[in-house]
């Protein structure tokens, strides 16, 4: 197999930038063509990959801890002894642990009993709390379980995150995400393609990027299942959908099974050098569907987070 061109423009160097904190840190990803795992398209159908593990906590949801976090603050909600909470799966606990240990805000987290070790490592080593709920339930477990304790914490000592339904999780990708892809495919971009956890990334980049040219075309995907082993996805069918989730802004909705998003985790290991997690193999999955279909076109995806996750 010949090698892939490759030119010294690649190599640049550039000074690192300086940062007073890790909030500036988030955002402005690395977008990479994937040349191994589309070689059977035709020339003219480039697929690309937003390399979201480069942010500090590891993972997209960077972006939208960051934001409900500066909005809490902002409105008064948070920063004045209150501990925020949430649901999560992983990801965005680590997000919220990591900022709160940054801005001095305690964090307390539900997470579904079999999240995995590594995870809640991460996030109690940033010294927030891990209440566990039903690992037979999953994230809508963990739903259910947070607001349990919200009802009864009549003291307000809790901010409520609620990424779910908090508005300012897709807005982060409204801000950030979406005009990043703009800029780094030079206006070229013609399709998005995300799977659906909470929805933010779909729904915000999705919302950013037709703001830019209502000619995009925006494709969720879910997994293909109610029951699945895609860590952090939802199968919207079946389970508590998010009030931040508005079908009516996509074009098209794809469905992936949950060996498919596996596997192409590690295909891109091995034909790509990208470590994905299982959900940005699913995504890659949807990415290839869709392009598989056009015979010119810019796909953008993204690649949540890193492999090492998912190591036990």
């Amino acid at each position: 197999m010949p090698h892939r061109s490759w030119t010294s423009r690649n190599s640049g160097i550039h000074p690192p930038k300086l940062h007073d904190n890790l909030l500036g840190m988030i955002g402005n990803t690395p977008l990479v063509r994937l040349s191994g795992v589309t070689r059977d398209l035709p020339a003219e159908v480039e697929v690309w990959a937003k390399l979201e593990f480069m942010n500090p906590g590891g993972s997209v949801k960077d972006r939208p801890a960051r934001q409900i976090i500066l909005d809490a603050i902002a409105q008064g909600l948070l920063g004045q002894g209150q501990r925020l909470n949430d649901a999560t799966s992983g990801n965005t606990g680590i997000a919220y642990a990591m900022l709160g240990a940054a801005l001095d805000i305690p964090v307390t987290l539900v997470m579904p009993g079999n999240t995995s070790e590594q995870r809640k490592r991460v996030v109690t080593a940033f010294g927030a709390e891990i209440i566990a709920s039903s690992e037979m339930e999953g994230s809508d477990g963990a739903i259910t379980l947070v607001r349990e304790i919200l009802e009864a914490d009549t003291e307000g000592n809790y901010y409520y995150a609620d990424q779910y339904s908090n508005p300012s999780n897709p807005l982060a990708h409204t801000l950030t995400t979406a005009p990043e892809i703009w800029k780094q495919t030079d206006a070229r971009v013609t399709h998005f393609v995300a799977c659906t956890g909470t929805s933010g990334t779909i729904m915000g980049t999705g919302r950013g990027l037709k703001g830019f040219s209502k000619e995009i075309q925006i494709i969720g995907a879910q997994p293909a299942d109610a029951f699945h082993g895609l860590e952090g996805l939802k199968h919207m069918p079946s389970s508590i959908v998010p009030q931040i989730y508005d079908e009516s802004l996509l074009d098209e909705i794809r469905w992936i099974e949950t060996e498919a998003g596996w596997d192409m985790a590690e295909q891109l290991a091995v034909d790509e050098g990208i470590a994905a997690g299982n959900s940005g193999g699913a995504n890659v999955v949807a990415a290839l569907q869709v392009a598989s279909t056009l015979e010119k076109g810019v796909v953008v995806t993204v690649i949540c987070d890193h492999a090492d996750r998912y190591m036990d």
